[in-house]
């Protein structure tokens, strides 16, 4: 005798505190699951029923009437299937993340997430109480463990499963994404799996959620740690694997396994996603974007147009004396190539009028850096009053490398509603837009050629006020994402005196992330969530 179960893995896109939603898109996937895919089983990811993280919203006692309320419609309306879905479980005394397996009415088995991720991203332990039992339940013949997401990354949780009699386990997760993520998990669970011996299937979120990106990427692995299927990334999907138990074990039946994607492609895709969903469950008609004719409002615009769609991106070019010719066919160019609505706004009048309203405060000093900034600060001026306007969020084109060292200009290039390039370095920024002109040639040539200048004065290049980015990037991620000393970093190759410079620098500049907006997180240490260091610090690098 042969038992099948036909589990379906809801890879969804779920939005934080949107209980009504969430409950309505679980009802119609266990739905299609049972009448289109014949499944016994519907995998719904980590929380999915609140949304993940819910983070402080968990405190608020009206998410706890709305989610204990959405979990026994689920339970009564849904009938046929099976249906396993995340939810916070409260009690008198704690708050659990926990999942469930209903059917038709009735509960067939709970679980309470044991281990509580407490660093990078994640502050469970703020929330959340300790589950301390394993779950086992059995469906079509075959006994399966329940796991939450954190579960897998340590012995404890699966090898107890197993110990109960589990014959393969699944694990439901809210899993983020960054450069590395997918490689770790399957890497992880492979891990497991030679600990236990039993296959498991992992069923992953997709979609934005402030500066997380969750890109899905579930998977079925057999006991020997052999991929069986994995679905792609960034996108919903429900399909279904299929367990088979047999007298010599539980095997999962082969589907179809899609190729991980290049670096390039899957850092753009996750900032399209990112960005897309950012807009899209705000609620915004659009975007607006100030489009320089350099490489990064270039970039950031074609991403907005890939995430949205043209008629929703508005781009604005506001040229300065200082503006190039070459930059103002480059922008114009690109507006026209993408079909986005283009105003030219020059900044010349508004400029001269606030340096004759400071012209008694500046008297006696000579021109430097503020000049400068006035020009960035007009500008910014000019797209946030489109932006109040239209409705449109102004999205802001800064990179990781410039956020880190300080090189933008508060209430000027940083303001805005969400930075999409925020957490990528320039030479990264060079790199995905070589890729998205092989999707489409939609970047000019020249703007990826030129040297960078961000044309606040005559002849300004980067490089005059930074280390060339093929220097100073390696550097701010062996610091940012590595936590390296000075004397590690120098041992990299680097001068004493540059790397305690950059350093410096970011130290310095701290009080200026704080006030920049959110912005997609693509690597494994972002500035935002999982960067928390002070403002005011005495902290000295050692000579």
């Amino acid at each position: 005798m042969t038992d099948k179960l036909r589990i379906a893995m809801a890879q969804v896109d779920l939005v934080v505190g949107d209980v009504a939603g969430n409950c309505n898109k679980i009802q119609d996937y266990a739905a299609r699951a049972r009448d289109e895919l014949r499944a016994d089983l519907v995998v719904f990811p980590e929380l999915s029923i609140c949304g993940y993280p819910p983070e402080d919203l968990l405190l608020h006692a009206g998410l706890r009437m709305q989610t204990e309320q959405a979990f026994g419609r689920i339970r009564e309306s849904v009938h046929g299937i099976a249906v396993l879905l995340g939810f916070p479980e409260y009690t008198d005394d704690a708050i659990y993340n926990s999942c469930a397996v209903i059917k038709d009415g009735k509960l067939l088995s709970s679980y309470r997430k044991q281990l509580l991720p407490n660093y990078s991203v994640f502050d469970e332990e703020r929330y959340f109480g300790k589950g301390r039992e394993a779950a086992v339940f059995r469906l079509n013949g075959i006994a399966v463990g329940l796991t939450i997401c954190e579960d897998i990354w340590r012995p404890g949780p699966t090898a107890a499963a197993r110990a109960a009699g589990a014959e393969c386990i699944i694990s439901i997760n809210g899993s983020p994404y960054d450069l590395a993520s997918q490689q770790r998990r399957e890497q992880t669970v492979q891990k497991r799996l030679q600990e236990v011996g039993v296959p498991l299937v992992y069923v992953n979120m997709v979609g934005g959620q402030d500066e997380l990106v969750f890109d899905g990427g579930s998977f079925a692995m057999q006991a020997d740690g052999a991929l069986a299927c994995r679905l792609p990334p960034f996108e919903e999907m429900l399909e279904c694997v299929e367990i088979e138990g047999k007298s010599s074990g539980v095997t999962v039946v082969p589907g179809d396994v899609r190729e991980l994607l290049p670096t390039e492609a899957s850092v753009y895709g996750a900032l399209v996603t990112g960005t897309r969903d950012y807009v899209v469950k705000h609620g915004f008609p659009g975007v607006v974007i100030g489009l320089s004719g350099g490489i990064d409002s270039a970039l950031v615009l074609a991403i907005a147009c890939d995430a949205l769609g043209a008629d929703k991106v508005r781009a604005v070019m506001m040229p300065f004396r200082y503006t190039s010719e070459m930059s103002q066919e480059d922008a114009a160019q690109q507006a026209a190539a993408l079909g986005v609505q283009y105003d030219v706004i020059p900044i010349e009048p508004i400029y001269e009028a606030t340096l004759r309203q400071l012209r008694d405060v500046f008297a006696g000093q000579g021109e430097d850096v503020t000049e400068e900034n006035v020009q960035a600060r007009c500008r910014g001026l000019l797209l946030m009053a489109i932006s109040n306007k239209t409705g449109s969020m102004l999205l802001t084109t800064g990179n990781k490398s410039e956020m880190a060292v300080g090189y933008a200009t508060l209430y000027g290039d940083m303001a805005g509603g969400f930075a999409p390039i925020k957490d990528c370095s320039k030479t990264l920024v060079y790199r995905l837009a070589r890729y998205r002109n092989t999707l489409g040639d939609v970047i000019p040539g020249r703007v990826i050629t030129r040297p960078p200048s961000a044309e606040l004065r005559p002849d300004q290049k980067d490089s005059d006020s930074l280390p060339d980015y093929a220097e100073l990037d390696p550097i701010l991620e062996a610091f940012i994402e590595e936590d390296l000393s000075v004397d590690a970093i120098v041992e990299r190759g680097y001068a004493r005196a540059t790397v305690k410079r950059i350093l410096g620098m970011v130290q310095r500049n701290e009080y200026k992330r704080r006030q920049a907006p959110p912005g997609v997180r693509i690597s494994s240490r972002a500035f935002g969530r999982d960067w928390r260091y002070p403002i005011t610090s005495g902290y000295k690098f050692p000579e």
